[in-house]
């Protein structure tokens, strides 16, 4: 290993692949436990033509989510390539290009980014997104993304185990000790006792957060939508009928939120999936953080035409409209890509 980075980097050639393998037999031999293989990909790295990966650096070093993703395997052309992804959406340079190859690998980024995890994705082998077949090696840096549940109800049960199988670091909290409880809420990460305001005005979120309001009662809810929709949060939702919702709306004008903070409220919380279990209103719930976290449009695929997964813009942020039923232009946008430097 340390032989082939010299090379590579006397030569200032291309990547290098290498691949190391040993029985379990010459393991033995050298005091190993087993044997092995192992894929090695070796490249040079020059900040002068790679700024964006000081770009990805510098977020991670001031404690905010990042992704670089590295093809790892794939046409000579493309390997060695890499993309990096911010916190934001924002896609901040990389060498592979513009195009539908470079396009698909920032959106898979922008995905494990979002989910806060690691991985190896085989990616291509579709002319109209990726023509190309590539192994894309998407390293993350960032913690999983937090789902926040306020109210200790059975519905909150059902969405504390979406959200964990979704990869959210989930929080249950409820005023009444009674019910918040761990053994009413095995799935869930964290049981907290204390009013929600209280307890959001503390926490830490970003914009992968998702806070799911579903207490009903508006000594709760007023405060703490209040509180949520000045925070940089991804996602708020509150649970209601038309009726709670439009006297919602009502007191928190009064309380003096204003209109573009409201048009980021969804309310009634879900999609309309017909949902009447707490299990079902959990997957209609779970359903438009996703759609709202990829900018999209929620419609059935069988209503829409073109590629099925959209490249998305801010795939960390949300789309805030009048209509949230409704896709959107912005929702529609490729990918955006951003060349200036992150300050320090």
């Amino acid at each position: 290993m340390y032989e082939l980075c010299l090379q590579v980097l006397h030569d200032q050639g291309p990547p290098q692949r290498a691949w190391f393998g040993y029985s379990d037999d010459d393991a033995f031999a050298v005091g190993l436990t087993c044997g092995g293989e192992l894929d090695v990909l070796v490249q040079r790295v020059d900040p002068a033509t790679q700024p964006h990966l000081a770009t990805a650096f510098a977020e991670v070093a001031h404690g905010r989510p990042a992704a670089v993703a590295h093809v790892v395997d794939g046409p000579d052309a493309l390997l060695g390539a890499t993309l990096s992804v911010l916190g934001d959406g924002r896609v901040a340079g990389g060498t592979l290009d513009e195009g539908p190859t470079g396009r698909t690998v920032a959106d898979r980024a922008t995905a494990q980014l979002r989910a806060g995890r690691t991985a190896l994705a085989s990616l291509g082998g579709d002319a109209d997104t990726c023509p190309d077949r590539l192994s894309v090696l998407v390293h993350v840096a960032a913690t999983r993304p937090r789902m926040l549940i306020f109210g200790a109800v059975d519905f909150a049960a059902a969405l504390s185990q979406a959200g964990q199988f979704l990869g959210y670091r989930v929080t249950v909290c409820d005023a009444r000790p009674v019910f918040a409880t761990t053994a009413r809420f095995p799935p869930a990460d964290e049981i907290v006792v204390d009013w929600p305001h209280r307890y959001l005005e503390r926490a830490e979120v970003d914009s992968r957060t998702a806070v799911c309001v579903l207490t009903h009662d508006a000594k709760f809810d007023i405060p703490l939508l209040q509180l949520a929709l000045d925070l940089p949060v991804g996602y708020v939702g509150a649970m209601g009928s038309r009726r709670t919702h439009a006297e919602r709306l009502r007191l928190l004008h009064e309380a003096g939120v204003t209109q573009d903070q409201l048009a980021r409220l969804r309310s009634p919380i879900g999609l309309d999936l017909g949902a009447r279990t707490p299990e079902e209103t959990a997957i209609s719930i779970a359903a438009e953080i996703i759609a709202n976290s990829a900018r999209a449009s929620g419609l059935p695929l069988s209503q829409r035409t073109g590629p099925i997964h959209e490249p998305t813009a801010h795939g960390l942020g949300a789309v805030y409209t009048d209509d949230p039923g409704s896709p959107s232009e912005e929702s529609l946008r490729p990918v955006t890509w951003a060349t200036r430097p992150v300050p320090a």
